[in-house]
């Protein structure tokens, strides 16, 4: 076991790159979990990290190389911004239960968060708002932000649902640019499985 001196000894580079390339692996690994339920040729997440700070947020790249439900539109449209922002979404939140980012989660298991990655996580209210064109066809921005996280414990026959407030943007170099603001409510929470008959 390290000492407490042990572990305040500044790591070597190798050690830094080391562990650089674990995380890096670690990520790519939920990443690739994360979009799995997607077809593959929907899987426009193409990496995601938490940047430095206290906002709990998601810095991400996409790429659509074609649209996977109809002809070219020439514009990045509303609909790869819901599957886009879905994406993101899931993987953020699947870091925030890994790494304890978001208190309203922290009682929750990665377990807790693959099943219920798909039924009980919704969208509650929507807005997208493009502001410039953008084409969405070469390697493009995102971020995604909780702005505001709180739970409604069960309660009188009521469920209780965790409400987070989140803010997305979609920009691409060439100067199109795409936001929005969207409420999810996730339902079926851990702590009621130890309550249901």
């Amino acid at each position: 076991m390290a000492t407490a001196q042990e572990s305040s000894t500044p790591l070597g580079s190798a050690q830094l790159d080391r562990a650089h390339h674990d995380g890096a692996l670690l990520d790519r690994a939920l990443l690739d979990r994360v979009l799995k339920v997607y077809k593959p040729h929907c899987r426009y997440l193409q990496s995601a990290q938490v940047p430095p700070g206290d906002a709990v947020r998601a810095a991400c790249e996409f790429e659509i190389p074609e649209s996977c439900y109809i002809d070219d539109t020439g514009h990045f449209n509303s609909v790869e911004f819901n599957i886009c922002y879905n994406q993101a979404l899931y993987w953020l939140v699947a870091t925030s239960v890994r790494d304890r980012l978001l208190p309203v989660l922290s009682g929750w298991s990665m377990d807790d968060f693959w099943a219920r990655q798909l039924p009980d996580i919704y969208i509650a209210a929507y807005e997208a708002v493009f502001r410039a064109p953008m084409r969405g066809r070469e390697l493009f921005h995102g971020e995604l932000e909780v702005k505001r996280a709180k739970v409604r414990r069960a309660s009188a026959g009521r469920p209780g649902v965790v409400w987070l407030d989140t803010a997305c943007r979609f920009w691409e170099d060439g100067g199109g640019n795409a936001d929005g603001r969207i409420r999810i409510a996730v339902t079926n929470l851990p702590e009621e499985d130890d309550v249901r008959p």
